[in-house]
């Protein structure tokens, strides 16, 4: 039992349904952008609230796949890991959703009416997650320190502020909803070991 509870099954499980959307993508063409990219006008005009997550399981090109899924197996497996297969969902959703809301804030208050998809916003929830771990969890975790996390974190968002037509709005949102989420998960954690004692 904890055997399976150690193996990564909801980050595999999401990788491969983000691979399997992308695929159908390439042969169907726009369609599923067309309906599932976050903008504005989609969500807000035309009331298609879904964007808010659907937009999480598009991506613009194999690279952006790549290097979005090669960091939610990785990285995603140590969290999962540590808080259990449904917590970690839940966390990956929340900080998706809390960076595609904030990144549809900074839409409207710029008018901007582009559109975005990735599951960015997500990813950068788990190092908020990450963070947290560090910082409160009282575990330790193997070759894992507050400096190098705070490093990572400081890494990628330098390389989407310095990048362009890149949803920095999205990063930060995800990455405060992971870090809060995060929080929230150490503390009942904490509480719950000390019940036990």
């Amino acid at each position: 039992m904890n055997r399976r509870r150690d193996l990564p099954i909801a980050g595999g499980v999401l990788v491969a349904i983000n691979v399997i959307i992308y695929m159908v993508c390439l042969f169907t063409g726009g369609e599923l952008y067309s309906r599932g990219s976050l903008n504005a006008y989609g969500v807000l005009i035309k009331h298609e609230y879904g964007r808010v997550l659907w937009a999480m399981f598009l991506h613009s090109g194999a690279t952006h796949l790549f290097s979005n899924m090669l960091i939610l197996f990785f990285m995603g497996a140590m969290i999962e890991k540590e808080v259990g297969h449904i917590c970690y969902l839940l966390l990956y959703f929340l900080s998706g959703i809390g960076g595609n809301l904030l990144s549809l804030l900074i839409k409207v208050i710029n008018s901007d009416m582009s559109s975005s998809v990735g599951a960015s916003g997500a990813v950068f929830g788990l190092d908020g997650v990450l963070l947290t771990m560090v910082l409160l969890s009282g575990r330790k975790m193997q070759d894992v320190t507050p400096v190098r996390v705070l490093a990572m974190i400081a890494l990628s968002l330098y390389s989407g502020f310095s990048g362009s037509n890149i949803d920095n709005a999205a990063h930060v949102g995800g990455l405060i909803t992971g870090f809060l989420g995060g929080c929230v998960v150490c503390i009942l954690q904490r509480r719950r070991r000390e019940r036990q004692r």
